[in-house]
């Protein structure tokens, strides 16, 4: 008997009276991995040692850092593509990597084994990636739904392109025609962690990118499904711009947040 699929998620909302939470995002353009990750664990570090010292700097009369959100909490967004590399999750199986490091040397593709949940993924140009540092606090404090949220950002801009993406039960991320055995193909990826309730890792989802390169892993470990494309589904070039701007607006409608433009290595490197 198959697991019943996730309920669709409601927008998040903030309380009458209360403005929406501020989200300081960057389109860092396309940046290798290994400093990527730099930022992200910086960002990460920062949002949860405010958070540690919000109670203690409100208990003090001192001031919220400087475009934080009205409540003083920080939120970052890091969108980005990034060059060919393979990463693994922290219960990933290193089987599902299918080329030797020799061959992933000659075609020019890193591999890095990561902190996040989930099994091997692709990131390369073409794939738009996210990697949303929230405090959950801020919001709502369930994963799950912060999981479904971000299925549905990407669902919403498909459908924006007129095709449906759609949950497969048992798995993350998006897919399409997700309930044909035959036909099912993944869109979008998504792997997290989460630690005192702030977010890091994110999502991938494929644009245009190229998918001979999904041939050299068990995408997610999961081997009887195929990896599309935006690209491929509507058979013709993407605007990755325009695609961040779709998602972006999904994004902050249903998270219900405000986004704000900023220089998030200038972020990482405060000490406030």
């Amino acid at each position: 008997m198959s697991e019943p699929l996730p309920t669709p998620p409601n927008a998040h909302r903030p309380p009458d009276g209360q403005a929406p939470e501020r989200v300081l995002w960057e389109d860092l353009g396309r940046m290798p991995y290994a400093p990527a990750w730099d930022l992200q664990d910086h960002l990460f570090a920062r949002v949860v040692a405010q958070k540690l010292a919000r109670r203690e700097q409100e208990s003090a009369g001192l001031p919220r850092p400087v475009h934080a959100s009205p409540d003083g909490r920080l939120h970052y967004l890091m969108l980005l593509e990034h060059p060919p590399v393979f990463t693994l999750g922290r219960n990933g199986d290193e089987a599902n990597l299918l080329a030797s490091p020799q061959a992933l040397e000659a075609r020019g593709i890193e591999f890095h084994r990561i902190n996040r949940g989930g099994d091997i993924t692709y990131h390369g140009p073409g794939q738009l990636v996210g990697y949303p540092i929230l405090d959950l606090d801020g919001l709502f404090t369930d994963i799950g739904r912060y999981l479904r949220l971000l299925e549905e950002c990407v669902i919403r801009v498909l459908g924006a392109y007129g095709l449906t993406g759609e949950r497969l039960p048992g798995a993350t991320g998006v897919w399409l025609d997700a309930d044909n055995p035959f036909r099912a193909r993944k869109i979008c990826a998504i792997g997290i962690r989460a630690s005192r309730w702030v977010t890091m890792h994110g999502f991938a989802f494929n644009v245009q990118p190229n998918l001979e390169h999904f041939k050299l892993i068990v995408p997610c470990g999961i081997d009887d499904k195929a990896v599309t494309s935006l690209a491929r589904e509507l058979g013709r070039e993407i605007s990755m711009d325009e695609v961040r701007g779709h998602w972006l607006e999904a994004f902050a409608d249903l998270f219900g947040v405000e986004l704000v433009e900023a220089d998030l290595r200038r972020e990482a490197e405060k000490t406030d």
